[in-house]
């Protein structure tokens, strides 16, 4: 499947160095990702509190990349493909 959303989502510079609301919280996370749309890192899905989901859910922003060093994949949550 090609996906639109993946080819234009944009590089915007990252908001933070950690998930924001966990580290607002005190919180912890496994990984992270980044919002393509805004920049906003938040916490993976197998961490605890998965803020990059709640983010894309509240803002529906439609693509994350994996801000973990030495990975450059993207997901789209509207059509369900990384790439």
């Amino acid at each position: 499947m090609s996906c639109e959303d993946l080819k234009t989502a944009e590089n915007p510079p990252p908001t933070a160095e950690g998930c924001e609301e966990c580290l607002r919280d005190g919180t912890g996370w496994v990984h992270l990702r980044r919002c393509l749309t805004c920049g906003h890192i938040g916490c993976c899905d197998s961490s605890p509190q998965k803020h990059a989901t709640l983010h894309y859910h509240e803002t529906e922003h439609p693509v994350i990349q994996s801000f973990e060093p030495g990975e450059d994949w993207r997901w789209c949550y509207v059509h369900e493909v990384v790439g």
